[in-house]
């Protein structure tokens, strides 16, 4: 092996470079990873426009969306051997956040696992699985723990409201679990197509159609808390995957006596809720944020549904076009999922 490898590298406020770094060199309880796949995030855009995050701004490794082929084993680590195919959670190296503003990022040649232990730090998927689809796991389990904080049941209807790649990895987590009925909102028809394609029972275009009124025929209508208000769709479940205000406005306004509102999508600006409609409707309202126990339970359904989670990538470019791709993710409109190959 070579002693240095290429780490793609916040070096400051919209800077982000391909830089030399040491090759990792793994202790008995480690494994060396080489990357064949990561994920770009909206986060990584985010870390590049503010020139990194603590401890390590102006130098911070990026990649969270990691997958790989082990190439080094530590003699204390079992479960896991040398040409093994592994999805890795990026949360769970000690002290450290792979890709968030630690000392690693998944951009790069190789990725070590410290005190790697399997079914916490990495898991191992098989060889027939994509590369591309098996570094959509950790966004995927971003998804699936939005719908499990919804807490759905098979008789709910549900409708999401987003169709990039978490809303999408959304509709197929309530799918998964059983859900009876799921809708997706956005206002890209492409989009809209690729839900169906991946099992949404239904789409509503909300540039063209009154969102309230569809959801309303496809669900019926439900019952409102307050006497002489508007219509009440029989939705159970409203997961907002686009963090934008009208997507909760429009949820709140529709949402019957009962019903639960879940936010997975990150909002930029405070949004103004009238909590006499929440208080009359008993909406419950319920954040999500990350994957406490949801990064390996979503493998599995990746496995066994891969065809479906590949639709959701849209491009893979080469790491040594990473800068291109990392342009291609930051600008809206430009690509709903990249995945950067090795």
């Amino acid at each position: 092996m070579t002693a240095s490898m290429k780490v793609a590298t916040v070096t400051g406020p919209g800077k982000a470079e391909v830089l030399d770094a040491d090759h990792p060199q793994p202790g008995p309880d480690d494994v060396l990873v080489a990357m064949r796949a990561c994920g770009i995030c909206g986060s990584d855009a985010f870390y590049i426009t503010i020139g990194g995050i603590p401890p390590r701004q102006g130098h911070t490794p990026l990649g969270h969306e990691p997958a790989g082929e082990v190439v080094e084993v530590g003699a204390n680590v079992s479960g896991i051997a040398v040409g093994d195919h592994v999805v890795i959670n990026p949360m769970a190296t000690p002290g450290n956040i792979i890709g968030n503003g630690g000392a690693a990022g998944a951009l790069a040649d190789f990725l070590l696992i410290e005190n790697a232990v399997r079914g916490k730090s990495l898991e191992v998927i098989p060889s027939h699985i994509p590369w591309e689809v098996a570094a959509l796991n950790e966004p995927m389990a971003v998804a699936r723990h939005g719908a499990n904080q919804c807490k759905p049941k098979a008789s709910d209807k549900v409708v999401i409201f987003g169709a990039g790649p978490i809303g999408l990895g959304a509709t197929l987590a309530f799918k998964s679990l059983g859900v009876s009925h799921v809708v997706v909102v956005d206002l890209i028809p492409a989009r809209l197509d690729k839900a169906l394609q991946i099992g949404a029972d239904a789409v509503i275009n909300s540039a063209d159609e009154d969102v309230v009124a569809r959801l309303i025929e496809l669900h019926g209508e439900g019952e409102s808390g307050i006497s002489g208000f508007s219509r009440r769709a029989g939705t159970n479940i409203y997961l907002d995957a686009a963090g934008v205000p009208a997507v909760v406005n429009t949820a709140l306004a529709a949402a019957q006596k009962g019903a639960t509102l879940g936010i997975v999508g990150v909002h930029k600006e405070p949004v103004p809720v009238e909590f006499v409609n929440v208080m009359s409707n008993e909406i419950t309202i319920v954040g999500s944020m990350g994957y406490p126990d949801e990064i390996f339970e979503v493998t599995k359904d990746i496995v066994a549904n891969w065809e479906r989670y590949a639709m959701i990538v849209s491009h893979t470019i080469g790491f040594a076009h990473v800068g291109e791709a990392l342009e291609m993710a930051s600008t809206p409109g430009a690509a709903d999922k990249v995945v950067v190959t090795f």
